[in-house]
């Protein structure tokens, strides 16, 4: 090209030089330079149109020497680094769309490190070996990614010619592309890493108009990997697949197959739950425990190293992170890349937002916690309700906070949670670079305590609200200063409040223990309020079965409050009562009936024969007169107790349907099985409106009724209701609480009733073990319980099916005040 310029310059400056004097030479120059000029100028505007980009409704070319740099980044498709693990049916989902697109298109979305690229790299082996054409292209900008559509179009068969017309102005780029494409049969495209959906074009409109890159196909498959999951943004044609963490069964095998001699296949699947099943954590763990200098050799070691060396096994920051492709690879910085992006869209409160989730406990998130005041009292940063709907929608979309579901897979509104990892990993962030680090764990703490404040333990509507607060309250606990020590302690007590009424024995003794010691550790043993604590403490462990544990903190707070108080100080007759109703747990049903009658006549001298709490020492009394055998002055006192509740409280009230549980139960001591069911029949259907299937008021219950069916000889139909009532206990209180106990006992003696003595046998051999490890060989249940086991042996070990009649055990439903 340079001499063929230097033979225009010399010809148009006169200063031909010698060779120039023969015409043959002249001749053949200007014969090169007449053809070859159109055809560099031909290729030339070819490769720019590789360049080309729609949008403005002009047209701009990418010069050639970009195209030729662009042109040394490979088409192909990446190939697994080994087997995919607990993605099949991800896998088949994806198969059968690439076998029948249909119009549609796939988006592979999640949060960072869940393993799409991994998951659309298995679809590109499959589809490889399926003979179709395989084209892989990583989204960095729009110029590469048009440059790198055109190349897989010219690869599919578009004509060279045809570029000619985007670079006249008669046709888009992206309309070419996409026609020479939809001609082309049995093809894979996939575009990696597309988190910015809005970025790709065209300029001005939406992905989901279908106008630039990303459309859906005919005759191939576009499939989308991205860190986007909200299905608005890809549009009507596209089909997601959200991947989630892996099971840790799936997540044991990817460590397995990174370090074998790691460990057992148990270890590994702890390890991974411990990781949250994310896999871009497992492959980082699997190299690190596989290379040779590593100080953790074992699954079992890094699991235990985790606990304190989180930061710099898994934390660690890399000088090359601020790079998108090496953050994206490393679990520390991968979600700040997603933080990063709501940035630029205009959410900069999206990262303090996580932040404030990550210090919370590893528990669903009420949203009605971040409130705008919570966030700018942490960042000083005013904002609004509209932002804080836009933070959390974003944060959403990037899959950095989930929705819990239920059983069924219905999302639950009003909630979030966080992964595992996501948690810890922001939470190591914040405590490393805030320069106040403390300032935000403090502000949560009071929101914690204002949002208690609201709670009352007597609405029902309250007790899903308790149930949330509860594990955040305990977490705030671990990080409290003496600013809200008592606050807090007050806030836990309230929520175990509510938690005792809702039937969470179990999380009301948790709060109970850390108030306590809170408590008492800020105002000594013997100060009214760590005395009140230590009775609601001990009123915890009784609900869950602790009985004796119960009686001994109980015996401490009464004779303290004689001493201060007197003895018929509300506080001192409260703390008689509570005492009493251990006793009664504990079998000692005599020493329980003395101290309510010296409670009911205390009672009403001092408060008066219509009083709620008067009503409670009859009840109570009744309920331990009843142990004793004395049924008509029980049935009579339990009657007493109903007829006030129901004037007081209402039909419904739980206290009521209490009451009349214990009238329908002395009805049956008294012989009337048939009154005592219906009662106990209507009792039940009030309780499940009230209190929901699986509240414990409502499984004793049933028990009840099952028990007055026995006795009316409807043995099968008792023994379908104990069953019932043993598998909820079982799921709620677990195998070993007296209630439990009690459920199993009454469905072993109607097994019995059934003439299924083994089976009887088998139940009243579990319960009799429990029993004599929770309550003591000596305790009265106890002994039913051998007695039991001695019948139903006997009977399994003759023909017929006589049977004896066994003490049966009913829930009975003292009241604590």
């Amino acid at each position: 090209m340079t001499f063929a310029l230097g033979v225009v310059t010399n010809y148009a400056t006169n200063a031909a030089p010698g060779w120039a004097s023969h015409p043959w030479v002249v001749w053949s120059v200007f014969g090169v330079l007449a053809v070859g000029a159109p055809v560099l100028e031909l290729v030339g505007r070819r490769w720019d149109t590789a360049g080309m980009v729609e949008g403005g409704g002009s047209v701009r070319l990418v010069a050639l020497e970009r195209l030729r740099a662009s042109g040394m980044a490979s088409l192909r498709a990446p190939h697994g680094s080994g087997p995919v693990r607990g993605r099949d049916g991800e896998l088949d989902s994806l198969r059968r769309l690439l076998a029948r697109p249909q119009g549609r298109y796939g988006v592979v979305c999640g949060v960072g490190g869940v393993g799409k690229t991994t998951l659309a790299s298995a679809l590109a082996d499959i589809a490889r070996a399926e003979g179709r054409a395989v084209f892989w292209i990583r989204w960095r900008d729009t110029e590469e990614l048009a440059e790198q559509m055109t190349r897989t179009a010219l690869a599919c068969g578009l004509p060279e010619a045809r570029l000619e017309e985007a670079r006249a102005g008669r046709a888009g780029l992206p309309d070419l592309v996409w026609e020479q494409l939809d001609q082309t049969a049995k093809w894979l495209l996939v575009l990696d890493n597309v988190d910015t959906p809005q970025a790709v074009g065209p300029a001005g409109e939406d992905v989901a108009s279908y106008r630039g890159w990303i459309r859906p196909g005919r005759r191939g498959l576009l499939l989308v990997t991205s860190r986007n999951t909200d299905s608005v943004v890809w549009g009507t044609q596209a089909v997601l697949r959200r991947v989630v963490p892996l099971e840790p069964a799936a997540g044991g095998q990817v460590l397995c197959d990174a370090a074998p001699q790691a460990g057992t296949t148990e270890e590994a699947r702890a390890l991974a739950d411990r990781l949250g099943g994310l896999p871009l954590a497992l492959h980082a763990v699997g190299r690190y425990l596989s290379a040779p200098g590593s100080r953790h050799r074992t699954f079992t070691a890094y699991t235990t190293a985790l606990e304190t060396q989180l930061g710099t096994l898994l934390g660690a920051t890399q000088p090359r992170a601020s790079d998108p492709a090496v953050g994206r690879t490393l679990v520390r910085h991968t979600w700040e890349l997603s933080l990063d992006e709501l940035a630029t869209d205009g959410h900069p409160l999206a990262r303090p937002t996580l932040r404030l989730m990550s210090l919370l406990a590893p528990a669903p998130i009420p949203v009605f916690l971040l409130t705008p005041a919570l966030v700018t009292e942490a960042t000083g940063q005013p904002t609004s309700e509209i932002e804080m709907e836009a933070v959390l929608n974003g944060l959403h979309t990037y899959g950095l906070v989930d929705t819990p579901t239920r059983n069924g897979g219905q999302p639950v509104l009003g909630q979030v949670v966080l992964h595992p990892l996501v948690r810890e990993i922001t939470a190591h962030i914040h405590t490393t670079e805030s320069t106040e680090p403390n300032r935000f764990q403090q502000v949560l703490t009071s929101r914690l305590i204002q949002a208690a404040q609201g709670v009352t333990s007597a609405r029902i509507a309250d007790w899903d609200t308790a149930r949330l607060l509860a594990p955040h309250l305990l977490s705030a606990a671990t990080h409290t200063t003496d600013q809200h020590n008592q606050h807090l302690a007050d806030a836990m007590d309230r929520i175990s409040q509510s938690l005792t009424e809702a039937g969470d024995y179990g999380g009301a003794l948790q709060l109970q223990q850390v108030a306590h010691s809170i408590t008492a550790r800020s105002f000594g043993p013997d100060h009214p309020k760590t005395l009140n604590s230590r009775h609601h403490l001990a009123d915890a462990l009784d609900l869950f079965g602790r009985h004796q544990e119960a009686a001994d903190h109980h015996q401490h707070v009464l004779s303290t409050r004689e001493r201060v108080l007197g003895a018929d100080h509300p506080d001192t007759l409260l703390s008689r009562n509570d005492l009493a109703n251990a006793l009664d747990h504990l079998g000692r049903h005599q020493e329980a009936a003395d101290h309510h009658r010296q409670i009911l006549t205390a009672r009403e001298r001092v408060l008066g024969t219509d009083q709620i709490s008067t009503f409670h020492s009859c009840n109570n009394l009744g309920l331990a007169l009843g142990y004793l055998g004395h049924h008509q002055e029980a049935a009579d006192l339990h009657r007493r107790a109903l007829s006030g509740y129901e004037r007081l409280l209402g039909a419904n009230h739980p206290d009521t349907l209490n009451s009349r549980n214990n009238v329908a139960l002395a009805l049956d001591d008294l012989g009337l099985h048939r009154e005592a069911a219906d009662l106990h029949r209507q009792v039940l259907s009030a309780y499940e409106q009230v209190l929901g299937p699986d509240h414990p008021d409502t499984l004793h219950s049933r028990d009840n009724l099952g028990l007055a069916l026995d006795h009316l000889g409807r043995h099968r139909e008792a023994a379908d209701h104990h069953q019932l009532v043993l598998s909820a206990y079982e799921r709620l209180l677990g195998p070993d609480h007296p209630s439990t106990l009690t459920s199993r006992s009454n469905l072993g003696l109607a097994l019995d009733h059934l003439g299924r003595h083994r089976e009887a046998a088998d139940h009243h051999q579990l319960v009799l073990s429990a029993r004599e490890g929770v309550l003591g060989p000596a305790h009265p249940h106890t002994l039913h319980s051998r007695d039991h086991l001695a019948a139903a042996l006997r009977a399994a070990g003759r023909t017929g099916t006589g049977w004896g009649s066994g003490r049966r055990l009913r829930f009975f439903g003292a009241r604590r005040s």
